[in-house]
């Protein structure tokens, strides 16, 4: 088991600053995520894997010119650029000496980078059917690519809140039910499974009104890992984890990938964060 810690909340540092800071304060499990463009920094970072756990995750390494990684687009430039990002992803996942690379479900749109975890404006959505066919296909395509590597790869669950909901009166996001989750993994290799955001899953859960500890059983022979964060079930908002957050009960105790997505916190906590989890799994 394994329990990493995301950069994902460090959008002004490269991933190779926050991953000497979090090194040197004692964190050794790191999931690289997003961060600040760096032409040197990949070579850099994998000088450390002797050091450091590294788990690749969704947009990293960032590209110079930045974009929204979306295996549904209909915008063939974009679909060009997420298939050759993921190829890249998974090529320096190998190099890490982590077989495997985590992503995030496709949208029925192609947000603005700096609109990503906010309120989207209104625009015109592509048919759910459509957005599903692009992603499934696109899905199988890189498949194929993962295992001439060896790689798994994780399709993260996307998060629909009430502000996005009532501005589109739908949900522009796939996978952020357990029935599209599903429907998902059926139609796709056994190289794909499931990487679950206990975080997007308690917002869409608010949102859509299901039940997330149902959802957590039906796709349960798909997860392969978890993020790990708390929020108020209305927006996602990266809080840290308690012993009475609501998933404890739910999770699997027997996985590799468990990664907490904590952001704002000092670097004290986040040592505190992995003992939480830690002291769960081995409970």
């Amino acid at each position: 088991m394994t329990i990493f810690l995301s950069t994902g909340g460090y959008n002004k540092k490269t991933a190779l600053e926050a991953s000497k800071d979090f090194y040197s304060n004692g964190i050794t499990a790191v999931e690289l995520s997003g961060g600040v463009h760096c032409p040197n920094a990949i070579e850099e970072i994998v000088k450390l894997r002797a050091k450091i756990d590294f788990q690749v995750h969704n947009y990293f390494p960032p590209p110079e010119e930045p974009f929204v990684l979306n295996l549904a687009s209909k915008n063939p430039d974009i679909s060009e650029l997420s298939i050759k990002h993921i190829y890249k992803a998974m090529e320096l996942s190998l190099r890490l000496d982590q077989p495997r690379y985590s992503f995030h479900a496709g949208f029925l749109i192609d947000p603005k980078v700096d609109q990503l975890g906010k309120r989207i404006k209104k625009k015109q959505l592509l048919s759910r059917d459509q957005g599903l066919k692009l992603f499934i296909d696109r899905l199988n395509i890189i498949s194929e690519r993962a295992r001439e590597l060896g790689v798994d790869l994780l399709v993260e669950n996307n998060v629909i809140s009430k502000a996005n909901f009532k501005e589109f009166q739908s949900d522009p996001f796939l996978m952020s039910t357990c029935e599209e989750c599903i429907y998902v993994m059926k139609n796709t290799p056994d190289n794909i499974n499931l990487l679950v955001d206990l975080a997007h899953l308690k917002v869409s859960a608010t949102t859509l009104s299901y039940n997330p500890i149902e959802f957590l059983n039906l796709v349960s022979k798909w997860i392969k890992g978890y993020h790990l964060s708390d929020n108020n079930g209305i927006r996602d908002e990266n809080k840290p984890v308690t012993l009475n957050s609501w998933f404890w009960p739910y999770l699997k105790k027997d996985l590799q990938y468990y990664s907490l997505e904590v952001y704002n916190t000092a670097t004290s906590e986040l040592l505190n964060q992995q003992l939480i989890v830690k002291s769960f799994l081995n409970s």
